[in-house]
């Protein structure tokens, strides 16, 4: 007897399901999104499985030896940080990022570093014809490297051309949003079709020992396209962020299971493709106004990474009933209530101001520890006094103005240190090793300490 079949909606942008179609998905709120798909399901009675048809499992203990996965270079050191060493064969790496990024220049770069090394790397393009893709590499300088081009949607001829010859070192997939099932009956970059696309091809990864790299679009709200569950199933997940304004780009793990979490990569767009930035506190203060009021540098963490970067603030006087708050990289919330403790707990109030916030270089910023340095600059700013041009600062504010301890506070000032910088406001509490350290710290418990203390100008 055939198996009974039902109908659920799907929204192709959030991979919500419905048992009845509406013109609004619940789940993300997007309009018209929801498609219908059919499911077989086993006959009443008969379950998913049926009794002594599975065969006995060997378990094992937590206890035993064992070694740390193999992997392989590729050739760019900041792709090797942010993966945690290099990449690991037989992993599914997904990589998502904004339109024109440079997503595929990035991996084109990778193929070419791979296939020069003695690798076999394998370029599927679902989105450009193979002339487009030439033309990247002649511009690149990589015309010369081994890599294997073809430019294919169907995920069955890619499986066939993966399984012919010897296993490939790397498969770039480019991108996973444009490939399609003959099985499925729906429309590429649907959920289904994703869904599917990923899971074959990761299978194929697991057996073959290829590692593999989907590109996976975003949505408005900067989240890779297509159901969360592709997130699951890879090993490593990356985000190519940057600002259109600024040439730097940055490379962000959220997800790597043989490596860290949030570290980052930073790379400079250039003419010949993108460049890698070992050192890139000097790259986002490069710029810096010695003398210009409102701006303090931050010393913060990255992954594993000291990072020094600027922050700006603008305090204006203001003709309207609500001043204005605006923030550009970094979380508008926190500004709101580092102002109100400098109000409460320090005596100083922007009431009566426009306060305007921004991370130099266009950079986004999440760590707590940037309140002090948040709050130096908006107290520089009000005061039109300069704060010292050889000064950082770091230490994460509580609601009572109370400078918090922060973790790694030692390899924060050994990267100023590095760079020139000779003294440094941080918090009073927390581990510090003095050991070798030159500069000039200032060791704060209250946010009315800093308020207290009026900036020299150099």
């Amino acid at each position: 007897m055939a198996k009974p079949s039902r109908s659920t909606y799907v929204c192709q942008n959030c991979g919500a399901t419905s048992p009845r179609w509406a013109g609004k998905c619940v789940s993300c709120g997007e309009w018209n999104t929801l498609i219908e798909e059919t499911d077989a399901i086993a006959a009443p009675g008969t379950g998913l499985a049926r009794k002594g048809s599975g065969r006995v499992i060997a378990l094992e203990g937590l206890k035993g030896k064992t070694r740390e996965a193999p992997r392989f270079s590729t050739g760019l050191a900041e792709l090797d940080r942010v993966t945690g060493g290099g990449i690991v064969p037989g992993s599914a790496l997904l990589i998502g990022g904004e339109p024109g990024i440079g997503k595929s220049t990035l991996l084109l770069q990778l193929a070419a570093e791979l296939a020069r090394a003695g690798k076999r790397a394998l370029y599927f393009s679902g989105e450009e014809a193979a002339a487009q893709v030439r033309l990247r590499a002649e511009r690149l300088g990589l015309s010369d490297a081994p890599v294997e081009l073809a430019c294919e949607t169907s995920l069955a001829n890619i499986l066939a051309t993966l399984e012919d010859g010897k296993p490939a070192d790397l498969v770039v997939i480019d991108s996973v949003q444009t490939l399609w099932a003959e099985t499925i009956e729906s429309a590429p970059g649907t959920v289904s079709q994703v869904r599917a696309a990923a899971q074959t091809l990761i299978r194929h990864a697991k057996s073959a020992g290829s590692a593999i790299l989907l590109v996976g679009h975003v949505t408005k709200d900067g989240q890779i396209a297509g159901p969360k569950v592709i997130e699951h199933m890879v090993d490593t997940v990356l985000y190519f962020e940057g600002d259109r304004g600024h040439t730097y780009r940055i490379l962000r793990a959220v997800k790597n299971r043989f490596g860290a979490t949030d570290e980052i990569g930073v790379f400079e767009m250039a003419s010949g493709g993108l460049r890698e930035i070992a050192n890139p506190s000097e790259l986002f203060l490069g710029d810096r106004e010695s003398s210009s009021p409102g701006a303090a540098v931050f010393a913060g963490i990255e992954g594993t990474r000291p990072l020094l970067v600027e922050i700006q603030a603008l305090v204006a006087p203001s003709g309207l009933g609500t001043p204005r708050r605006a923030v550009v990289g970094w979380d508008s919330n926190r500004l709101s209530m580092l102002l109100a403790v400098l109000e409460t707990r320090a005596g100083i109030s922007f009431a009566g101001h426009d306060v305007y916030l921004n991370i130099a270089g266009g950079l986004k910023i999440a760590e707590p520890a940037a309140d002090l340095a948040a709050a130096a600059a908006l107290l520089s700013s009000l005061s039109g006094v300069a704060v010292p041009r050889h000064r950082i600062y770091f230490g994460e504010v509580s609601l009572s103005g109370a400078v918090n301890a922060t973790p790694l506070m030692t390899p924060r000032l050994k990267e100023a240190q590095k760079l020139g910088f000779r003294e440094a406001m941080c918090p009073a509490r927390g581990e510090l090793e003095a050991r070798g350290l030159k500069l000039k710290l200032h060791r704060l418990t209250h946010l009315r300490e800093l308020a207290d203390e009026a900036p020299p100008c150099d």
